[in-house]
């Protein structure tokens, strides 16, 4: 049995991370206060982990850069009718480095940038049935031609999958 706990140990030490850098030549470049600086429209859905799509969302995002600091306001819109609003405070910590804060957040976004990708990690407290799931998001950004920017983050809690969100954004002219 020690033998077994052992192999598995070693499978998932041997596991990596997908880092940011991974993608550092990648383009258009990501610049994410630019990016997020003014409006930019927003379309999402959250799919639970058989991959079944149980909730759709817009967001209207309003962006505004102070320095080394991002604040982004989101209005969220779900389609059975309920309305949501979340306030970042995104701080640029370094070359492609970002610590990010929110009411819902538990403590701080870490975030990671390089070429068209930007990483972010981070717990929310999410309303459940009446009461507060803190969840790990693992969120990607990729930044595609034409200023459409895709994002990833697969949601977990205990280490256990719940589910995926899916965004699409796109800056307004």
């Amino acid at each position: 049995m020690t033998r077994l706990w052992l192999a598995a140990l070693a499978v998932l030490a041997g596991c990596s991370t997908l880092e940011p850098a991974a993608y550092r030549d990648e383009r258009p470049a990501l610049d994410l206060f630019g990016y997020f600086d003014g409006t930019v429209d927003a379309w999402g859905q959250f799919a639970d982990r058989s991959g079944k799509v149980v909730r759709r969302f817009t967001v209207l995002i309003r962006g505004t850069v102070r320095g080394d600091q991002l604040t982004l306001e989101e209005d969220f819109s779900y389609s059975d009718g309920t309305q949501e609003r979340r306030v970042w405070t995104i701080t640029r910590t370094g070359e492609g480095r970002f610590r990010g804060t929110a009411a819902d957040v538990v403590g701080e976004a870490e975030g990671r940038s390089a070429g068209n990708a930007l990483n972010w990690r981070y717990v929310l407290a999410l309303p459940v049935d009446g009461r507060t799931w803190h969840v790990t998001l693992d969120d990607w950004m990729f930044l595609h031609e034409g200023g459409v920017l895709l994002n990833r983050a697969e949601m977990s809690k205990f280490g256990i999958r719940l589910g995926e969100v899916f965004i699409a954004f796109r800056r307004r002219a």
